[in-house]
């Protein structure tokens, strides 16, 4: 199974994700997500693949949704703008990001990755 994780090495959830995954012998390819993050395209065919809501790919306790005010511009972007801000800052995404054959996880919830990696 191919795995990509879009992770900021200085973030703590993403550091538990990763003990996670080495911890079960995961192999994946790590993607520093302020340096590489994922494309609109790609963003949006993720959001598909994953069903969820596109709110719930903002990282909404960090510092760029809280000074770019996305709590309040979020309730009248277009898909396409959220999408395209995503995308032009890797910190604004929730993380970590992990993209296999069959799933997308956003955030570190243990049993969501159990079910994945089962």
């Amino acid at each position: 199974m191919a795995v990509r994780l879009y992770q900021y090495p200085k973030c703590g959830t993403c550091r538990k994700a990763i003990k996670w995954l080495d911890d079960r012998g995961v192999v994946y390819e790590a993607i520093d997500i302020t340096q590489r993050p994922p494309s609109v395209a790609e963003l949006g065919r993720l959001r598909a693949r994953s069903g969820l809501p596109l709110r719930r790919f903002f990282n909404t306790s960090g510092e760029s949704y809280r000074t770019g005010n996305f709590k309040v511009r979020l309730e009248t972007m277009t898909d396409d703008e959220a999408l395209a801000a995503l995308a032009a800052d890797g910190k604004l995404i929730k993380r970590p990001l992990i993209v296999t054959d069959t799933h997308v996880l956003v955030g570190f919830d243990e049993a969501e990755y159990t079910r994945a990696f089962a």
